[in-house]
């Protein structure tokens, strides 16, 4: 499994995309060289993704900073020990809570081994992931990408990469997670760069929006 856990890995990726569409070039020159954007695997890293979802990175991150604070050491039992007032003084929503829930007792009763994952196909992490309730494809997906680093994963259910995905190749409407997993059918075996590539590209228009407008 080629992981991208080094910039030689990241390199070779930018290299590789604009032989499979030549589109990429222009791409990756108006956004610029990517992060790798590796984060912490195991429970901190599954429990900051979970927390972050559907908020800013600010947000997500000062929610999850303050829970840790409070939660500590973060392990399972932990977790399940936590208060109603340590949930709230983290400014925590319900159903991430009843998903973090979900997690720990996953854990504790090892239905689930995080451990396993990080040698385990996309395909088998997708399945041990999402049989926990509250966990998703998105929450799957970005452990793949960032925890992990499987440069083959890709997030076809965020937000972001899809109007990126717009903007990039010219779409009429932002498309839908199916139809983007279509389109990055072609970007094999090299989609976890394809999608560093839109989301740094994606900042650049943005960026440029805000100037401008």
């Amino acid at each position: 499994m080629r992981t991208l856990q080094d910039e030689d890995v990241l390199t070779e990726g930018l290299k590789a995309l604009p032989r499979l569409d030549k589109r990429w070039r222009g791409i990756i020159k108006q956004g610029g060289r990517p992060p790798l954007r590796r984060r912490e695997g195991g429970l901190g890293g599954l429990c900051a993704i979970i927390v972050s979802q559907q908020l800013s990175v600010a947000s997500g991150n000062a929610i999850w900073q303050k829970f840790a604070e409070r939660v500590t050491p973060l392990t399972p039992e932990r977790l399940l020990r936590a208060t109603d007032e340590d949930w709230r003084a983290a400014g925590m929503s319900r159903p991430k809570i009843r998903t973090l829930r979900a997690l720990a007792t996953a854990l504790t009763d090892r239905t689930l081994d995080l451990n396993l994952l990080h040698r385990s196909t996309p395909e088998e992490v997708h399945a041990a992931l999402t049989a926990v309730s509250g966990i998703g494809p998105w929450t799957a997906d970005i452990y793949l990408m960032t925890c992990i680093g499987h440069a083959d994963a890709f997030a076809a259910g965020d937000l972001a990469l899809q109007e990126a995905a717009r903007h990039a190749f010219g779409l009429r409407t932002r498309p839908s997670a199916q139809e983007l997993v279509t389109m990055a059918e072609a970007w094999r075996p090299w989609r976890g760069v394809a999608a560093r590539v839109l989301w740094s590209y994606y900042r650049a228009i943005k960026k440029r929006e805000g100037v401008t407008g």
